[in-house]
């Protein structure tokens, strides 16, 4: 008998995957969490039925939604990730020697362990001494934080549940409070075939906040449509304007120097959706 998994991601869409086994599943105090083991992209973390990363292509995910930034930011020292409990985004943050702090705030402590048992090659790092991990509400967390990050990452997994408030305008200006004087955020802001709507309306909310906003996109196969969108706001720092050359090679798969500007060149039907 075949068993397969479907992510129902919109409602005349979705995914499907051939699975071997369920490796976890439970209910915390916030979401459904699973685990299960799937024959095309290796071990699957889902949320209330939706994927949120595979041992096959987080890294494309975890790359963008951090390297641009950091690179982008002429020293970044500490460095913030809401969300991200699975903590891929923290393991490419440490990769930059400037970090000499990075802190993840996730609001579901039960995500944090349950992807260091069964996701150890994406959690690995949650145990570095630069890393402090702290089990809580982003939103609480930067209420009284102003002036404190160079760089935060917004890892928050869809608009729906425990994340809602991760994409309101006056989270965005909590977030900029947060920045020191040239600070930078990059959000995840979903889909341009299924999200135009909200990528609309979060570039229009940063873009009132931060003095820079740039839209860019990468190939994420498991996410819905497969094209998916970060959006960056910045105090002071233009990523069009980083010497490319300057930019060490990293450990990745997927950034280098070479695409950190060809990543904001955008098909002409995203570039409508915000003008």
């Amino acid at each position: 008998m075949e068993l397969w998994y479907t992510e129902k991601q919109t409602e005349n869409h979705g995914i499907t995957s051939k699975i071997t086994r369920t490796l976890h599943t439970e209910k915390s105090e916030f979401q459904d969490i699973a685990v299960i083991d799937t024959v095309e992209f290796g071990r699957m973390l889902t949320l209330d039925g939706l994927v949120m990363t595979t041992i096959r292509d987080e890294f494309v995910y975890h790359e963008m939604i951090t390297h641009l930034a950091l690179n982008t930011h002429a020293n970044p020292k500490k460095v913030l990730v809401v969300g991200g409990g699975d903590g891929g985004a923290i393991r490419e943050i440490i990769k930059h020697p400037a970090v000499e702090k990075a802190t993840l705030v996730e609001i579901d402590g039960r995500v944090i362990e349950v992807s260091k048992q069964y996701l150890p090659e994406i959690a690995g790092a949650l145990g570095d001494p630069k890393v402090e991990v702290l089990v809580d509400d982003g939103i609480k967390h930067l209420a009284d934080k102003a002036d404190t990050y160079d760089v935060i990452c917004i890892d928050s997994t869809d608009p729906i549940g425990p994340a809602e408030g991760l994409f309101a305008a006056d989270f965005y200006q909590s977030v900029y409070r947060s920045l020191k004087e040239d600070g930078i955020m990059v959000a995840q802001t979903e889909s341009p075939f299924f999200n135009a709507g909200l990528i609309t309306r979060v570039n229009k909310d940063i873009s009132e906040i931060f003095p820079i906003t740039r839209l860019y996109l990468a190939a994420i196969p498991t996410y819905p449509s497969g094209l998916w969108s970060f959006t960056m706001g910045s105090k002071k720092y233009d990523p069009l304007e980083v010497d490319e050359t300057k930019i060490p090679e990293y450990p990745t798969k997927y950034y280098s120097p070479r695409i950190h500007k060809s990543v904001f060149a955008l098909p002409k039907f995203v570039e409508d959706l915000i003008k």
